[in-house]
């Protein structure tokens, strides 16, 4: 994992050292372990790298790195788990490696394949390939938008990066808020990620499962992937069916643990997270592979003593049954404004909540030289989150409106309304202006998909929660927080062998008997602590929030208030804000409902007053 960024000069101007050097360190978190740049022969042409030593550490894996013909240049941020594999076919044909990297089949990969080679790969990438000789900018992004890449366009010149605020910082391009962009993330915080568009009005998202070219001054951007173009053939039996599933997460895991330094595991003792772990020690015990590290047995869990969130009993257990001696984080009223200037920085976007705990344990992590962390990420929007006692009539009418909206850009325009008119309803709508003003739906990853006919409900819901809303809200905030530490995740859950093969599963292999993820649970069945792999409540990896709004966030959240934001008042009816968040406060009564539709607020005045 790494930070990647790039300049291309239009009408010849020479690229400035300074100017790459800039955009790159303003990513250095992402890449403590050195940097790199590359210029072209003109000059006009820079590309830039800050690394993680993940694979073949040494200077093998340096970048930017040259193909052996002198002729593309890559800078590259993900890991091809399949590399040793490519790297072999690769060498029948011909090719010549001078270094233990992926990055080197990558190149290689590119001058066999072009472009074609990105549906070989299994892992998580976003790239950038200079052609010298055609001059020719390729950039690419992973099939999930696992790794992000960021760019922005002017008739000056392209520049792109893997996060948003090094675009907006480095003074290489125009910023403004994109009004419409805020407003679609104060009514719903997960309808915009999944979307080319961001909250600086000139920064543009390469979405998941699209590449990019440029080419004598020109941009195209093609799609490379729909997940609903390579569903497989089920097995016939459905013992059959769920050893095929163990089968594939088992090699997942497997595939993820090829690191040359140590890798462990944010344990949260529910399902997904237990699963990761206790199939890590089933490999190992039945023989690690090629380049599989044996220093895996770290495992971190974030623990709140005498709250209702808290699952240490549960993390506990799955650490020893894959014989793991878990390092314990507690998280206390305490942490709630810890490094919160910090956080919201790193965040670099507007969410439903403050992100604390995520980037405490992967602080942790790099505090104890663990720098690579295999989670579970992605089950929930795969095969469905847990279904909370007493909302299964919610569940059920979630997965009714998801299928009305999937059909047609108008259906999702209604549900959009009426997601509007209930939170309106609620009291927790404050966006000037009546709902007729909010802004129509933005186009998403794979809304426009063609799904089988004999889909139900919740496979079509799940599959706009996977590749438009839901998840890529999640993988954003992920790679952000991990990487402010420079922590690599990994996420077995997403491999796209295992995506394809359980999207292709009907509804009830899913959700029957009341349980999610039926067919996860049934595959892990004894392989796994059973107290884990059978509990329905679902807990979740988040910050306390009712609680600390409740208590230590009230000094903060009235000082922000108080702060004089002319854009944000401009959209948003404050008087109303201020007099919600008040009683709230007062009454001590804020809850997770309360949180999430006024958090968003709150972030969205933090951060346009940075920028103010």
């Amino acid at each position: 994992m790494c930070g990647i960024a790039g300049i291309v000069n239009f009408r010849g101007k020479p690229i400035e050292p300074a100017e790459i050097k800039g955009l790159t360190d303003l990513q250095a978190h992402r890449g403590p372990d050195g940097d790199g740049h590359w210029f072209n022969a003109n000059r006009n042409v820079a590309l830039g790298h800050r690394r993680l030593a993940i694979i073949d550490p040494g200077p093998g894996g340096r970048q930017p790195m040259v193909s052996a013909d002198g002729r593309y240049v890559i800078t590259y941020n993900g890991e091809i788990y399949n590399f040793l594999e490519l790297r072999r076919e690769l060498e029948a044909q011909g090719h010549v490696f001078r270094t233990q990297s992926d990055t080197e089949v990558i190149l290689a990969a590119w001058q066999t394949w072009q472009q074609g080679m990105l549906s070989r790969f299994n892992g998580m990438w976003a790239l950038a390939i200079f052609d010298t000789a055609s001059e020719a900018l390729f950039l690419a992004r992973d099939r999930f938008g696992i790794k992000p890449l960021l760019y922005a366009m002017s008739p000056d010149r392209l520049v792109f990066a893997s996060e948003q605020r090094a675009l907006v910082q480095s003074g290489l391009i125009a910023t403004s808020v994109d009004l419409e962009v805020a407003r679609r993330l104060l009514l719903d915080a997960f309808s915009v990620e999944g979307s080319e568009r961001t909250l600086c009005r000139e920064v543009l998202r390469l979405q998941g499962g699209h590449y990019l070219w440029l080419r004598d001054g020109r941009l195209t951007i093609e799609r490379w992937w729909r997940t609903v173009d390579h569903l497989p053939e089920l097995p016939k039996t459905e013992a059959g069916r769920i050893e095929r599933f163990h089968e594939l997460f088992a090699d997942a895991v497997a595939l993820r643990m090829r690191s040359d330094v140590s890798i462990g595991t944010c344990l949260s003792g529910g399902f997904d997270s237990s699963a990761v772990l206790c199939t890590m020690a089933a490999h190992e015990k039945a023989g690690l592979g090629p380049r599989d590290n044996t220093s895996w047995r770290h495992a971190f869990v974030a623990t709140f003593p005498g709250a209702s969130n808290d699952e240490r009993p549960m993390a506990e257990q799955a650490a020893a049954w894959a014989n793991v001696d878990p390092a314990f984080l507690e998280i206390g009223q305490n942490h709630a404004l810890t490094d919160i200037e910090r956080i919201l920085g790193d965040t670099d976007d507007v969410y439903i909540s403050l992100p604390s705990v995520v980037w405490l344990v992967y602080q942790e992590l790099r505090r104890q030289n663990v720098v690579v962390s295999l989670d579970g990420h992605g089950a929930d929007e795969l095969m469905g989150a847990y279904r909370q006692d007493g909302q299964s009539g919610a569940f059920w009418l979630r997965n009714i409106l998801a299928g009305l909206s999937s059909n047609s850009a108008r259906g999702r325009r209604g549900v959009d309304l009426l997601r509007a008119f209930m939170v309106r309803r609620r009291g927790h709508y404050f966006l000037r202006g009546g709902l007729r003003d909010t802004p129509a739906p933005f186009a998403l990853v794979g809304d426009d998909d063609a799904l089988p006919s004999d889909w139900g409900a919740l496979n079509r819901r799940l599959y706009r929660m996977f590749h438009g809303t839901v998840l890529p809200t999640i993988l954003r905030n992920f790679d952000r927080l991990s990487m402010a530490h420079g922590i690599e995740v990994r996420m077995p859950f997403m491999d796209w062998r295992l995506v394809t093969y359980t999207m292709a599963l009907p509804d009830h292999s899913k959700a029957s008997d009341g349980y999610s993820k039926m067919i996860a649970r049934r595959a892990m069945a004894g392989r796994m602590p059973e107290s884990i792999r059978m509990e329905r409540h679902k807990v979740g990896f988040n910050s306390p929030m009712p609680e600390w709004l409740n208590g230590p966030l009230a000094g903060w959240t009235a000082a922000l208030l108080d702060r004089k934001v002319p854009a944000f008042s401009e959209l948003v009816d404050e008087t109303s804000l201020r007099q919600t968040i008040e009683r709230l406060t007062a009454s001590r009564t804020w809850d997770w409902e309360s949180v999430g539709r006024i958090w968003p607020y709150l972030n969205m005045k933090w951060m346009m007053a940075k920028v103010a």
